[in-house]
């Protein structure tokens, strides 16, 4: 039996007389890395008529090149030849297609080179060049967006930062990690777990994403709670500008009061204001007790309840707190090996997944299973069960991870990122509900068929996932701008952890004021005059 409590409590299992009525199935744990096909499943979303994904600038005809921007020419080329190694330089247009499409095969560019230098000074030598030609470049990292912020809209080069994967130095004392931006987010996390620290961010597409694209987007992750964002992880940067300055901030302090904190600027910018080549984080110490329950809830208002309670009955060792409802968990069980992990015996309302990290595992155990009878004993949670050891942790989390996964196997769906104050947080989904169901538009044979939530309770990020047939412009014209204004009227964020790219840059104003987005233009300008870097994305183009 996955748990650790006393097997009389409801919240493990039922009994009949001296029974068992339930045996939980574990299956083999199903991580991001193993799903490294997991494009070639997805659907075509927005496909043309030949079954290719269409131009993003078909799908966004207000989208127009910038004629100022100069074409590819064969002596651009030569250039780039000179200063990089012919493998680091990509034209066939087959190849191509893996940097100009999505992970979701919803964007697509029209590029026709990428170029994937392996140090520093190749990436000022190339930003120098094209700012001096005017030739508009998109940094890539692992291209595991969802905005469409990491793939061209036209014709612009790529960067990829794939060849620059090299950790430079770690400082065992403070924890200080200085490595390239290229670097593999689960390729950090094994290095330091085998010198007893870990990567203070933890996302579903670890196996994919690079440190230097998850701090251009000030990824959130799944233990933000615990750990805090990026903004507060991040030690230093080294950044190349579009003229090819190298910005070296790659300091390892903690405390550092001298002048403004630049590299604040370039956490979270999308590359819009330069390239991220290197990166110090603040590594925490791994833990060494780790319990992770699974718990199912009738209500959203017990999933309130359950989460206050761990705040202050769980604290310091509280590291994730989780939740999804009945719709994605249906999603899983069909289409994932994951949802044959689900040792819950009936489907519920809502699900909890939380974690405790810390140093002393009897004293974590006393803690957790003290919170989970008192949630049992007031009837707050209807069921529930406690991970034994790794592989039953894994499949647990395997459950949570694998509801994006699950989402596009459905077909297309459309993703909404927005954070707001916890007790809304469930009325975004069931107002969205509500909203088709009056426009007689879910359902089978309609335009969708459910409405999914799912997120981080602990820092109130909810994605919102509707799932349809297919993509049309009636389907969008029914959730946007619906789901910004919505945002907007809960004193909410449109994007919480996704970012803007070519997505939501034109509905920023829903979630800043015109002063804040006027000064973001004139930092733009400032550090990119000739508007190379990313074109097209983050800020209003309207």
């Amino acid at each position: 039996m996955a748990t650790r409590l006393q097997t009389s409590l409801r919240l493990v299992t039922r009994r009949t007389g001296t029974t068992l009525l339930r045996t939980p199935v574990w299956n083999r744990p199903v991580t991001w890395a193993a799903r490294a096909a997991f494009s070639t499943n997805a659907p075509l979303l927005f496909a043309t008529p030949n079954g290719k994904v269409a131009f993003t600038s078909e799908k966004f005809p207000h989208m127009k090149r910038n004629n100022e921007f100069k074409k590819l020419s064969e002596q651009d080329i030569a250039y780039f030849k000179s200063i990089l190694a012919p493998s680091s330089i990509t034209q066939d247009s087959e190849d191509l297609e893996t940097f100009n499409i999505d992970w979701l095969n919803k964007y697509r560019g029209q590029s026709k080179l990428v170029l994937k230098p392996s140090s520093t000074e190749q990436v000022s030598k190339i930003l120098k060049y094209c700012n001096d030609h005017k030739l508009a470049i998109v940094p890539q990292g692992g291209n595991t967006g969802l905005v469409g912020g990491g793939v061209p809209v036209f014709d612009e080069i790529i960067v990829s930062m794939s060849n620059m994967n090299t950790i430079r130095t770690f400082d065992n004392v403070s924890g200080a990690l200085v490595c390239d931006a290229g670097c593999i987010l689960e390729v950090l996390d094994k290095y330091l777990e085998e010198r007893g620290y870990l990567m203070p961010l933890d996302l579903g597409a670890k196996g994919s994403c690079h440190i230097g694209g998850n701090v251009s987007t000030n990824a959130g992750g799944l233990r933000l709670l615990r750990y805090g964002s990026l903004h507060g992880t991040v030690l230093g940067l080294e950044v190349v500008l579009p003229d090819g300055t190298v910005l070296d901030n790659l300091s390892t302090l903690r405390k550092d009061n001298t002048g403004y904190d630049l590299k604040q600027l370039f956490i979270g910018s999308e590359g819009t204001l330069g390239i991220v080549t290197g990166v110090s984080i603040l590594a925490p110490k791994r833990p060494k007790a780790i319990n992770v329950a699974l718990l199912g809830l009738d209500t959203f208002d017990q999933v309130q309840a359950a989460f206050k309670r761990s705040k202050d009955e769980l604290s310091e060792i509280l590291s994730a707190f989780e939740f999804w409802d009945r719709e994605a968990i249906k999603l899983v069980k069909e289409h994932l090996v994951a949802g044959a992990n689900d040792p819950l015996e009936s489907l519920h309302n809502f699900y909890v997944l939380i974690e405790t990290s810390g140093s002393n595992k009897d004293h974590d155990d006393e803690k957790l299973n003290s919170y989970l009878e008192g949630l049992m004993g007031d009837e707050v949670v209807q069921d529930g069960v406690v991970a034994q050891d790794t592989t039953q942790i894994q499949n647990l989390w395997a459950i949570r991870e694998g509801i994006p996964e699950a989402c596009s196997k459905a077909g297309a769906v459309y993703k909404y990122d927005i954070s707001m104050p916890v007790p809304v947080l469930y009325q975004a989904v069931e107002d969205m509900r509500a909203r088709l169901v009056q426009s007689n538009a879910i359902g089978e044979g309609k335009l969708f068929t459910s409405v999914i939530g799912y997120g981080h309770v602990g820092d109130g990020n909810l994605h919102l996932n509707v799932a349809a047939q297919k993509y049309t412009t009636e389907g969008t014209d029914l959730i946007e701008p619906y789901v910004f204004e919505w945002t907007a009227g809960h004193s909410g964020s449109i994007s919480a952890e996704h970012g803007l790219g070519a997505s939501k840059n034109n509905h920023l104003h829903y979630s800043k004021s015109v002063s804040m987005i006027e000064l973001m233009k004139r930092f733009k300008n400032m550090i990119d005059p000739n508007g190379i870097m990313n074109p097209y994305k983050y800020l209003p183009d309207k």
